[in-house]
């Protein structure tokens, strides 16, 4: 008889975490809180339009790329369809302060060339840099889907500097350092805080094939779904697990929202673990365990920007945009006002057809912190009154002027815009302060906040973004590392390398 396993959360993680399970033969069931699955992958209609809410950039789908090989073995490859990014330009990262637009190129070589197009005295501290980020990630056995006994956090050299040293034992150059760490608003890095690795393995990651979803995210949440069940699984969505029931330092049964009672042989949790702990007995677990988990603090959040076009006003780009105001900035997002914000932002056109020539929307992403909303934080979705609802409009006011400042004459352009906060984020994704890239990671004290897959219940494992690293490369990757605890880490690895990604050239190449 197949081994039973539920899944709390049908979010990435969940849905990873099944897609694998059902493919080797365990039968899953996944309990999403929300009317529809996919958590960062959901998609929202308005206008006609579909927005994608939070994953926008995506990389790992080149020949070899790490996540074409486990989608392949997931056998969901050939169901996606990826633009890749401009080779000459995957990202623009553009500084007001001086008016300068650093256009980098993909591929390793290129980048390096790019770069030492505007610092020329500078390009062999560029090549040590990058051949350095090159060798640490080799060096990472997850990170390359090969199977080690080592942890992944044995690395100690890359688990004790900062991303802010690390950049700065490069170079003395205050703007390379900056415009090295041009892509910190997706990894909420901390100058003297975050672990080097996160800034070391995702810059490495989007150097090598940057791309975006042709359509958007929905497809890959779509088609781990059908995958799990196919598989004989099950997802059921709108009835959330509201309590767990733990005996003996097990879960006897989890109890949903509509008063279903489910039981199974092991149990993965892909929320935020303080969101679980709130399920729970707590009294029946290590007191200091979940303490410390609960403890460590949340990334900060965004402030969401959707935006629709009139038609053909404005031309689409096939690159992942970048502004700030001052190179300083890079490590200074949180640090703002209710009158300087924003001082820093991301932007795309997310691509329709592949072959877009006008843009009929943009999504622009902008760093808030959960203070910045805290005044509405006993308040739900739909219910959060005429204050709030003036904020936000202000706030959409702002972006929309930052992007004149860019665009003279982008207002002309705009047919309609809404946006999402931190609350938005909070609610619907069920994550802690409305925490976009999870909980921090500190080189400080990489224990204390470091979140295995493992847990005091011995029939409970933990995956999702907060714990080795987030993004759709991190919970890919910690999706392994779960599943690995069930069916044998070197038994999936081993099978994942089996399964030869496709060599023809299409829309996923």
């Amino acid at each position: 008889m197949k081994e039973k396993i539920i899944i709390i959360g049908g979010g990435y993680g969940g849905l990873l975490c099944g897609a694998i399970l059902s493919k080797e033969g365990y039968h899953v069931k996944i309990l999403e809180k929300h009317y529809v699955y996919g958590g960062g992958l959901h998609m929202f209609g308005w206008k006609g339009l579909q927005f994608e809410t939070g994953m926008h950039i995506i990389s790992g789908f080149e020949p070899n790329g790490v996540l074409r090989k486990f989608y392949t073995y997931l056998g969901i490859f050939d169901r996606l369809n990826i633009r890749p990014a401009d080779n000459e330009s995957f990202d623009l990262f553009h500084l007001a302060v001086d008016g300068r637009k650093y256009l980098l190129a993909k591929g390793r070589e290129a980048f390096i060339r790019s770069l030492a197009r505007y610092f020329p005295d500078e390009e062999a501290n560029i090549r040590r840099y990058v051949n350095k980020i090159y060798e640490i990630c080799d060096s990472i056995a997850l990170f390359n889907l090969r199977f080690s006994n080592n942890s992944f956090y044995d690395h100690s050299d890359i688990m004790s500097i900062s991303a802010g040293d690390f950049i700065a034992s490069f170079t003395k150059n205050k703007k390379l350092q900056a415009v090295l760490a041009w892509n910190n608003s997706l990894y909420a890095g901390v100058k003297d805080g975050t672990p080097a690795y996160i800034a070391i393995m995702i810059s490495k990651f989007y150097i090598e094939g940057s791309g975006r979803f042709v359509g958007g995210s929905k497809q890959l949440a779509d088609a781990l779904a059908t995958m799990i069940r196919e598989g004989g699984g099950e997802i059921i969505t709108g009835d959330g697990v509201e309590w767990i029931d733990i005996h003996d330092k097990q879960i006897r049964h989890v109890k949903t929202a509509s008063g279903n009672i489910f039981t199974a042989d092991r149990y993965i949790s892909s929320i935020h673990p303080s969101m679980l702990f709130r399920i729970m007995d707590t009294r029946k677990i290590q007191r200091s365990y979940y303490q410390r988990i609960d403890n460590i603090p949340n990334s900060y959040s965004v402030f969401n920007t959707f935006i629709k076009f009139k038609p053909k006003s404005f031309r689409y780009f096939n690159y992942n945009y970048y502004y700030q105001e001052d190179y300083d900035t890079t490590w200074k997002y949180t640090d703002y006002t209710d009158e300087n914000w924003p001082q820093a932002g991301m932007f795309i056109t997310p691509p329709e057809t592949g072959h877009d020539e006008w843009a009929n929307k943009m999504i622009v992403n902008c760093v808030m912190k959960f203070e910045t909303v805290k005044q509405w934080e006993n308040t739900t979705v739909g219910r959060r009154g005429e204050s709030y609802k003036a904020f936000k409009k202000r706030c959409e006011g702002k972006v929309l002027d930052m992007l004149e400042k860019i665009y003279p004459g982008f207002h002309s352009t705009v047919d309609d815009v809404i946006s999402s906060t931190p609350l938005t984020i909070r609610d619907y994704l069920n994550v802690k302060e409305g925490a976009a890239y999870g909980t921090i990671k500190d080189c400080r004290n990489p224990a204390a906040s470091h979140i295995s897959v493992h847990t005091k219940l011995s029939n409970l494992l933990f995956t999702g973004q907060n714990l080795n690293l987030h993004g759709i490369l991190g919970v890919a990757l910690t999706a392994i590392s779960t599943c690995g605890e069930l069916v044998g880490m070197e038994n999936l690895i081993n099978k994942i390398h089996h399964c030869t990604p496709n060599s023809h050239t299409d829309n996923n190449a």
